[in-house]
């Protein structure tokens, strides 16, 4: 689908501005690069971004990736932009921390003049589609280009291919205590389990409760709801202009669950051993990012 689809630029990820990383670098078989294209750059005349959303960086995953490194070499070029008398990272400072663990001394990047903006977009977009960024950093990527760069949440959405409702959400997830927030960033409860800490009357005492107990998604939920006079038990969905039908709590847990995992509203109809599981999408994009997903090629 996307091959029949014009190029829309940063809507379509890194490919506008990685689409010469198949460029060969120095020393292997092939044309020499041409300029502008993929040039080896001395790790230590490149300093990371100030501003990236990836705050934790999983040692484990960085030594698996230094191994790769060190077998088969940086396989795609990081992205830089001229910074004093070096460069700054603009996408791929996993890669970069990778080689120096790697002790290579130079890595294959792409230099470009690239703006405040532009490489606040690039560096959410990258760790979005490549390694999914913990909530909080999502959260914090988003509000960094709402406040920083002037976008709006529904800017916001179409740039990264969610729902708007998914980056409202998220941003909402900022507003949660300190301990909260810092649970959520270290792992120790989930998106799902934020959303219903956030209903709580206590929710640093809940989010205790959850990562002593091991609570799920459901019984947090649960929890946030006592204590809280005239709160209703049953859930309805509208099927009409006006009928409406009960629908399963479980099920609406498992919806949000989906929909916190690909950032787009999900539907799910159970009867039985039977049923559908329904994703809404606005674009072109969000579609091929369900059906990248679906199939398990890289996005």
């Amino acid at each position: 689908m996307s091959a029949n689809k014009p190029n829309s630029g940063l809507g379509r990820g890194l490919q506008a501005l990685l689409g010469e990383a198949a460029v060969p670098v120095a020393g292997q078989d092939g044309p020499a690069p041409r300029p502008g294209g993929v040039r080896e750059i001395e790790i230590g005349r490149i300093r990371p971004n100030p501003d990236q959303p990836r705050v934790q960086f999983t040692e484990e995953a960085i030594d698996e990736l230094a191994d790769s490194i060190t077998q088969r070499g940086v396989l795609q070029p990081i992205l830089l932009r001229p910074h004093g008398e070096g460069f700054e990272i603009v996408a791929g400072e996993r890669r970069w921390r990778a080689a120096q663990r790697a002790r290579l001394h130079t890595i294959p990047a792409i230099v470009r003049e690239i703006d405040d903006a532009t490489t606040a977009e690039i560096a959410l977009i990258e760790n979005i589609q490549r390694e999914d960024l913990n909530a909080i950093e999502e959260a914090e990527g988003y509000r960094q280009l709402i406040e920083k760069h002037h976008h709006t949440q529904d800017g916001v959405a179409k740039l990264v291919h969610k729902s708007r409702s998914h980056v409202a959400n998220l941003l909402r997830l900022l507003d949660l205590p300190e301990f909260v927030r810092q649970s959520l960033l270290r792992g120790d409860i989930s998106m799902g389990h934020a959303r219903a800490v956030a209903t709580a009357p206590d929710p640093d005492e809940l989010t205790r409760e959850i990562v002593a107990k091991g609570l799920s998604v459901r019984q947090a939920e649960a929890r946030a709801r006592k204590g809280k006079p005239g709160a209703s038990t049953g859930v309805v969905r509208a099927t009409g202009s006006s009928a409406k039908m009960p629908i399963d709590a479980d099920l609406l847990a498992l919806e949000r669950q989906l929909g916190d995992m690909l950032g787009l509203r999900v539907q799910v109809a159970h009867n039985g051993s039977k049923g559908t599981v329904t994703l809404n999408y606005s674009s072109l994009d969000q579609l091929d990012m369900i059906c990248q997903r679906l199939s398990g090629e890289p996005i």
